[in-house]
């Protein structure tokens, strides 16, 4: 078995030309995290190579190479790279993700270009996976490719991780391709974040774009459930803190103590990105020495920038402010024994980037908004005794765990003034102190625990969709009951109704049965070994409305009212509505656009199916927090259903209309069905042998599941069908018996 790790470049860099090519190992934390998770799957890496290859024979050149080391090439032209690298990805997806609305592009050939790699990658996978395999996506660039890979591998083993935030549903439905992207996305079987933030918004996002529901952190979509988590990503935390005892970071580290004197070091690195907050930062550290003078000659931002993207217009004009930005700095504050700004533009070597760490008084990192930021647990990891201050924006993933740092909004450059004020007038002992916690925890939240996680909540969502693969109504376990209710001398049907055997509608009242429904129930009803009863939580006067035609025994209001040989029985006395609680639930309908109240004779129900997603969960969960304590006074049940939240008595339920069922006749087969929690009463009491199936999610309570509601009445129609196979085979021969006489009559006429 094989784990296939996709990503947009492979973990190695090439370079070569005329046919010569030469390969070296990428040293980012994703690489090294993955390189060395334990796993029984043989590690095999996906990805673009990094060079744009023409010729064939260079591909297959480069191809053997990568092969050898388990790296698989995709290929890709300058044009693609262009249009869904630097377009789509980076112009479109990356700016939105990062909130910087204003540097968002939208072109047509982004978005096909976008399309066209992210099949590349499938091709490439689908020629690769074996069955047990599992493929394990990254990142942004390929946000289609799950939702491309469940088309053609229904059973394959599919993990996704955002390295990048997730942005709220009011900046990603601003995207024209927002639903396909997340269609893409909820083809992998787990899907995971940095942060829970990231997280929300995404559940957030795909209730209200796709109309889909989650409970907690999981979606079922067909028979398949997509869980959500966030697992912060890590380092290699000993890499980092063992690197001062190294002999060439030592002298790396003098050799930098020599370059800055008796400064105080204040260190920033970035890759040059307009999210990083370059600008912003620079601005701070000049109005600290603007209000700071007797700081002048004392400290030094020495600030590091990896080129990235300086040929993309956003980004030399970006680049270009900043050397404005740094050169007007210098120009105002330095002395001939002084430089405020040491400006690099261009990365460092891990010694000489390990020295900077260990030497650096404090780190400032301020991105205006970045999913982890490695950068700011490096810093503290390679503070092995020496003391240091990390000043980190809150808007940092990383933020969430680095409590112990200097935690600034980058937008203020007052708090960016006055961070590094405190800062720079820390005790040691405070600085060694916070430096231990923040190191605690990086030291345990490592690269390695980060992979390690993502596989074990892989593992469980896969293991959990297999177990629901059992629960399916598989075509064998159709047979299976069909036979059990052939063989069945008195049967009990029991079917819920909206979700079961009608859709549901955004208008319960459009919700009427459909002449294929009424023709099933009529077939039912017409078997003498067979009981029916529709079973449903809807009053007793529409179900006599919309079936009471029909032989069948109805139940209504959760087994309140019950309809057999054509009359209606009341089990309970009809309940008055005390003002205070009616008057609770007209002020929620008030303050929830498109909500409604169903006043029924033994039951509310507050409905908010045509609200907004979020606010009907909110404003369901406040709903029934101000009903508690008004529904123990009088005795009554609160239920939360399917966009429903009812008010009953407790005494009546789905339940108790199963119990008098049961207390009547004995039966030989029992089926029951329903898509709702209530419908969890109904099954609970039922006996073992019963056959019981849940629509939509799958439930501990049932035995069977079925995803859509649309295979109900296919399947109810599969049972009454006693001669369905004689029929089939009897057709057949009819058509075997016309061929052959036609080729008789042929033979004569010849």
């Amino acid at each position: 078995m094989k784990l296939y790790i996709v990503s947009n470049r492979l973990p190695v860099k090439i370079s070569g030309q005329k046919g010569e090519f030469t390969l070296s190992r990428s040293e980012g934390g994703l690489t090294t995290g993955l390189d060395s998770l334990q796993t029984p799957y043989e590690k095999h890496w996906i990805g673009w190579p990094g060079m744009c290859i023409q010729e064939n024979e260079d591909k297959n050149k480069v191809t053997a190479k990568l092969e050898s080391m388990n790296l698989h090439p995709v290929f890709l032209s300058e044009s693609q790279i262009e249009n869904y690298y630097e377009g789509y990805s980076n112009s479109t997806i990356w700016p939105l993700c990062h909130y910087f609305f204003v540097y968002t592009l939208y072109k047509s050939c982004f978005w096909q270009s976008y399309q066209e790699v992210n099949l590349l990658f499938c091709k490439k996978i689908s020629e690769l996976i074996q069955p047990g395999d599992k493929v394990w996506i990254q990142d942004y660039q390929l946000m289609l490719l799950p939702g491309m890979l469940r088309k053609r591998y229904s059973n394959l083993s599919i993990g996704y991780f955002h390295h990048i935030p997730f942005p709220s549903y009011e900046l990603f439905r601003i995207l024209p391709e927002r639903a396909e992207i997340l269609k893409g996305l909820l083809g992998a079987d787990f899907i995971a974040f940095h942060t829970h933030d990231y997280m929300r918004h995404f559940i957030s996002t795909v209730e209200r774009v796709l109309h889909v529901n989650f409970k907690l952190n999981e979606v079922q979509l067909g028979d398949r459930v997509i869980r959500v988590e966030a697992l912060p990503m890590g380092i290699n935390y000993n890499l980092y803190h063992d690197a001062p005892s190294k002999p060439e970071v030592r002298q790396a580290i003098d050799r930098t103590r020599k370059l800055f004197g008796n400064q105080k070091v204040i260190l920033s690195v970035d890759r040059l990105d307009y999210s990083k907050g370059i600008l912003h930062r620079l601005r701070g550290f000049a109005s600290f020495l603007e209000h700071y003078p007797q700081y002048h000659e004392r400290v030094t931002l020495a600030m590091v920038i990896v080129p990235s993207r300086d040929h993309v217009g956003s980004y030399t004009e970006l680049k270009t402010k900043i050397d404005e930005e740094i050169g007007s700095i210098n120009g105002h504050y330095s002395t001939i024994d002084w430089t405020p700004v040491c400006y690099f533009y261009h990365g460092f070597s891990f010694e000489e980037l390990s020295a900077m760490y260990y030497m650096a008084d404090i780190a400032l990192v301020t991105p205006l908004r970045d999913g982890m930021n490695l950068v700011a647990k490096e810093y503290v990891a390679s503070k092995c005794g020496n003391p240091g201050v990390l000043i980190l924006s809150e808007m940092a993933g990383a933020a969430v765990e680095m409590t112990d740092a200097l935690l600034i909004n980058p937008n203020d450059t007052e708090q960016i003034v006055q961070a590094i004020s405190k800062a720079l007038e820390m005790p040691i002992s405070e600085q060694q102190e916070r430096l231990q916690r923040m190191q605690a925890i990086i030291s345990a939240q490592t690269v390695d625990k980060w992979a390690t996680d993502f596989i074990r909540g892989w593992d469980e969502s896969y293991y959990k969709n297999e177990e629901l693969r059992k629960k399916r109504v598989s075509s064998k376990a159709i047979e299976t009951i069909k036979l059990k209710y052939d063989k069945a001398r008195q049967r009990l049907i029991l079917l819920d109704y909206d979700g079961t055997l009608s859709a549901i509608r955004l208008h319960p009242e459009d919700a009427k049965p459909t002449p294929e429904l009424i023709a099933v129930l009529q077939k039912l009803s017409e078997d003498p070994a067979n009981q029916v009863v529709v079973n449903s939580g809807r009053d007793h006067i529409i179900l006599e409305k919309w079936l009471g035609n029909l032989p069948i025994s109805l139940a209504a209001e959760h087994g309140a009212f019950y309809k057999e040989n054509g009359v209606w029985h009341n089990n309970m006395n009809k309940i008055v509505w005390s003002s205070g609680l009616l008057s609770i639930l007209k002020f929620f309908v008030d303050k929830t656009p498109n909500s409604h109240l169903e006043v029924k004779e033994t039951a509310l129900a507050w409905h908010y199916r045509e609200c907004d997603a979020w606010l009907g969960s909110l404003r369901a969960q406040q709903l029934t927090n101000e009903l508690v304590s008004i529904c123990i006074q009088q005795k009554l049940q609160i239920l939360q259903g399917d966009k429903v939240v009812e008010i009953k008595s407790p005494d009546y339920n789905k339940g108790s209309e199963v119990a008098r069922q049961l207390g009547k006749k004995h039966y030989d087969f029992i089926l029951a069905m329903g898509d709702d929690t209530t419908d969890d009463d109904m099954f609970k009491a039922l006996p073992k042998n019963s056959v019981t199936i849940k629509i939509g999610y799958v439930s501990e309570a049932a035995n069977y599941n079925m995803s859509t509601q649309s295979e109900v009445l296919p399947f109810l129609e599969t049972l009454v069908n006693k001669k369905e196979r004689h029929l089939t085979d009897s057709s057949v021969k009819d058509k075997l018996k016309g061929v052959l006489g036609f080729v008789r009559d042929l033979l004569k006429n010849n």
